[in-house]
C-alpha cells in the first residue's frame, strides 16, 4: 500500500476534525433521557403515556421550558387527532371550534414562552430563543386550526424572530428549521387575499424552496423536531403540491418507525390512495383502524377515518381484510 504524504496525513486529520464540529454543532439541542422516553411513546401514538413522561421533567425542572414544550407537542396531537377529517380525499385536521378543554394547550405552550423569557433576559442564549420561538409556533399552530388569523400570523412573526436569532447564535441549530421551514413554506403558499392582507399587516414574506430545505434538515439533523418535520414534509407535499411520490418517500421511514401510531399510518394510505393504488392504500387504511389505543377519542376518530376513507376507494374494498 502506498505511503500517504505527511502534510496529507495532516490534512486528513484535519478534515476528520471538521467533520467531528460540524457533528457536535447539529447536536445544539440535548435532551435528557426522560425527553427521549417520553418522545418515543408520543410518536408511537400514546400521547398520554408521553405526557405523564413529560411532567416528570417539569417536576424536576419547573423552571426550565422544555417538559411544557413536549407536553404542549403531545396535546397538539391529540388535538390533532380528534379534530381530524377526511375531506377532498384526505386525512387532515381541518378546523376545530373554541373548546373548554383546550385551556391546558395555551398554559402550558404560555409558560413555555415565559420560562423561555425569563431566562433571556438574565443571559442571551440559542437554546432559550430556540423554546421561546417554539412556543410561539405552537400557539400560531393552534391559532391557526382554530381560524383565528391574525392571531396565528402575529405569534408565527414571534416565532420567527426567535428561531432566526437562533440561526444566527449557532448556525448549527438544525431543530430551529423546523419553524422557519413551516413558516417560509405556509406564508408562500398563502392565497392573493391573504398575502395581501399579509402586506398590510406587516408580516416578512416566505419562501417555499427555502422552507422544503429547512424541513428537510430538521428531519434530517434535527433532535426534538426530528419527526413532527417529517410528517409536516410530506403532508405539505401532499395538500400544496401534489407531490404524491414524494410525499410518500418521506413518510414512509416514519411508518416503519412508529408502526403503531395511526395518523402517520392514515397519511401513507392517503399517498397511496392519491397514487390510485388502491389495494396498499386499503391495507394502511385498515392497519390504522386495527391499531390499539389508549386515547379512545381518538380512537374512535381515527376508525371513522378509515371507513370514510375506504368508502372514497370505491366497492370492493372491506376493514376485515389482512393488514401490510
Amino acid at each position: 500500500m502506498r505511503c500517504v504524504p505527511r502534510s496529507m496525513k495532516f490534512t486528513i486529520r484535519l478534515f476528520a476534525m471538521f467533520l467531528v464540529i460540524a457533528g457536535a454543532a447539529r447536536a445544539s439541542l440535548s435532551l435528557p433521557p426522560a425527553a427521549s422516553a417520553g418522545l418515543e411513546k408520543l410518536y408511537s401514538g400514546d400521547p398520554d403515556a408521553a405526557i405523564e413522561q413529560f411532567q416528570t421533567i417539569q417536576q424536576a425542572q419547573p423552571d426550565h421550558p422544555l417538559g411544557f414544550l413536549l407536553e404542549a407537542e403531545a396535546l397538539w396531537w391529540k388535538i390533532y387527532c380528534s379534530s381530524a377529517e377526511f375531506k377532498y380525499g384526505m386525512t387532515d385536521a381541518w378546523r376545530r371550534p373554541k373548546l373548554r378543554e383546550d385551556y391546558r394547550y395555551f398554559e402550558v405552550t404560555q409558560k413555555v414562552i415565559t420560562l423561555a423569557e425569563a431566562r433571556l433576559r438574565r443571559e442571551e442564549s440559542a437554546e432559550m430563543h430556540f423554546y421561546s420561538g417554539m412556543g410561539e409556533a405552537l400557539a400560531a399552530r393552534f391559532y391557526g386550526l382554530r381560524g383565528e388569523n391574525r392571531a396565528a400570523a402575529r405569534a408565527g412573526v414571534r416565532a420567527r424572530e426567535h428561531l432566526l436569532r437562533v440561526r444566527f447564535l449557532d448556525p448549527g441549530f438544525a431543530d430551529a428549521d423546523a419553524g422557519l421551514g413551516l413558516y417560509n413554506y405556509y406564508v408562500d403558499t398563502l392565497s392573493a387575499a391573504a398575502k395581501i392582507l399579509r402586506f398590510f399587516m406587516g408580516i416578512p414574506g416566505g419562501n417555499k424552496k427555502d422552507g422544503l430545505k429547512q424541513l428537510e434538515r430538521a428531519m434530517n439533523e434535527g433532535t426534538l423536531t426530528r419527526a413532527t418535520a417529517r410528517f409536516y414534509l410530506a403532508k405539505n407535499l401532499r395538500n400544496y403540491d401534489q407531490n404524491y411520490e414524494r410525499a410518500l418517500a418521506v413518510i414512509t421511514p416514519l411508518t416503519e418507525q412508529y408502526p403503531a401510531n395511526p395518523l402517520f399510518a392514515l397519511l401513507r394510505g392517503d399517498l397511496y390512495a392519491k397514487l390510485a393504488r388502491k389495494e396498499q392504500a386499503a391495507a394502511w387504511f385498515r392497519k390504522a383502524a386495527a391499531l390499539p389505543l389508549r386515547d379512545a377519542e381518538c380512537l374512535r376518530r381515527v376508525q371513522a377515518l378509515a371507513r370514510a376513507a375506504f368508502a372514497a376507494l370505491g366497492p370492493g374494498y372491506a376493514l376485515s381484510s389482512t393488514h401490510p
